[in-house]
């Protein structure tokens, strides 16, 4: 077994814990690499690109932000991600800095494989393609100001338009359901779904509420302002595009898949439950 440790060292304690997990890799069989920008003794080092061909599976060290960031990378390989959080919520890791333990199961093949669909944002003006994305969490449109009004207009399969008049709108995946867009009023989605939840943001309606969307639909979306307030879009938090007024983009899901490693039996609910500290579960 060999296994790739990306941290994110400026994560309170993934140096220490990183250099704990070196003795514990050896001594349980494992194979392990570091970044090549990333010095520590006990580790193989490789670059970014050859630690994807190399490794069996990929573990990050960070909060959810990390993990997004690698796991896409690493979907374009087919390999899977195992997620320790170092960050705050970690929503997406599926163990703590203090359980890194658990990672003998790697040796052990006692762990399953979880899949997460993606988003595929294509981004065009006058016909032509000017960007191209992948989301694992979600695709979002809005004003550049706050407490400004943009129309975002949404068609699927090029059907019939809705006019959202908002602070903006956010196309959702399962995985990003408990994100951004639970945050807007989204509903939380089981991720074994396949499906996109179109959130808008601030709303300036009483009717205009979420809706979702098959995942092996088309949909289509343009925004613009009366008040030339600017536009932008950002997939997985991060702003890429201006948009200009009528712009077209294009959300259908992705060829990919994030493939994320799961050493415990926690169900989706559970960690629901442990990580947004809700009381209704006490076991």
């Amino acid at each position: 077994m060999i296994v790739a440790v990306i941290p994110n060292l400026d994560k309170r304690g993934s140096s220490e814990t990183v250099e704990k997990m070196a003795t514990f890799f050896k001594e349980c069989g494992i194979t392990a690499y570091l970044p090549d920008d990333i010095c520590c003794a006990g580790y193989e080092h490789a670059s970014y690109d050859e630690l994807y061909k190399i490794a069996d599976v990929i573990v990050t060290i960070g909060g959810d932000g990390t993990i997004i960031r690698f796991a896409k990378r690493a979907a374009s390989d087919g390999k899977p991600v195992l997620g320790m959080n170092a960050g705050r919520v970690g929503y997406l890791a599926d163990i703590e800095q203090n359980e890194y333990n658990l990672l003998s199961k790697l040796a052990s093949g006692e762990y399953t494989i979880e899949e997460r669909m993606m988003l595929s944002i294509t981004v065009k003006e006058n016909g032509n393609v000017v960007g191209e994305f992948e989301a694992l969490n979600d695709a979002v449109i809005s004003s550049g100001y706050l407490s400004r009004i943009i129309d975002v207009t949404a068609s699927v399969d090029a059907g019939d338009v809705i006019t959202y008049h908002a602070d903006g709108l956010i196309a959702a995946t399962p995985t990003g359901s408990t994100a951004y867009s639970m945050s807007a009023g989204g509903p939380v989605i089981d991720p074994s779904m396949k499906c996109v939840c179109l959130t808008p943001i601030c709303s300036h309606s009483l009717a205009a509420k979420p809706m979702l969307v098959s995942a092996d639909k088309t949909i289509k979306l343009k925004a613009f302002s009366k008040k030339r307030t600017d536009i932008c879009l950002s997939v997985d938090g991060r702003k890429v595009l201006n948009i200009k007024p009528f712009t077209e983009i294009y959300i259908t899901k992705s060829t990919n898949a994030v493939k994320l490693v799961r050493l415990n039996e926690r169900s989706f609910y559970r960690t629901l439950s442990l990580k947004f500290r809700d009381a209704r579960s006490s076991k």
